[in-house]
């Protein structure tokens, strides 16, 4: 396997994104944060400088990840590494289940005891989190976060920068828009439009 691994974004998210890269064989990991200095550790790793540093010097890296968990800023970051030349990875946990006919999209991750069903299509930079399950056909437009323990049926849509909550339920062929908000524990039975915040169960948009 190759040796070093650039994450960016310093946080529990990139720790996890660490995680998945070594028990899948990476060598090395190294963190880059835009609070480095004052931001100089994360949990068992060193952060080794600001995210320009990183830039100066794509060549030492065989791989860089964006190990932001916010949907916005981690498709920011990594619109802004791709115009770099950086080499954007792919991580899939050795303790997830992803067909060889489902497609991930760059700077996507899918962590340990996730399932990612025949035919299902992910864009660039999604989360699939522990334990959660994307079945049959589902399109997972670029940015979406389907969070630990969440399970979409076959068919699903999620638009663009969704996040799908701890425990959530989405329904065979519903579509959910883009930049919507999935609470934890929803039952989503019908369409969500962009932008809505949907909760409960079934889930219905949040008067907030």
């Amino acid at each position: 396997m190759t040796k070093l691994l650039a994450v960016v974004g310093a946080s529990g998210h990139g720790k996890v994104v660490a995680d998945a890269a070594i028990a899948r064989g990476w060598r090395k990991v190294a963190f880059y944060d835009d609070a480095w200095p004052e931001l100089a550790q994360v949990g068992r790793w060193p952060v080794e400088g600001c995210t320009a540093e990183m830039r100066d010097h794509l060549g030492r890296f065989d791989s860089v990840m964006v190990g932001i968990g916010d949907n916005r800023t981690r498709l920011a970051k990594l619109a802004e590494l791709e115009t770099a030349g950086a080499a954007i990875g792919t991580i899939l946990h050795p303790q997830s289940a992803v067909s060889r006919f489902a497609e991930i999209g760059v700077g996507g991750v899918v962590f340990a005891g996730a399932v990612v069903n025949v035919d299902a299509r992910l864009g660039r930079g999604v989360i699939i989190n522990t334990g959660a399950t994307v079945d049959h056909d589902c399109v997972l437009a670029d940015g979406v976060h389907i969070s630990p323990g969440a399970n979409l049926a076959g068919d699903v849509t999620v638009g663009e920068a969704s996040w799908i909550g701890i425990g959530a339920a989405i329904k065979q062929g519903v579509t959910i828009g883009r930049n919507v908000m999935v609470a934890a524990g929803a039952i989503v039975i019908r369409d969500v439009p962009d932008g809505t915040t949907v909760m409960g169960v079934p889930a219905r948009v949040s008067a907030e």
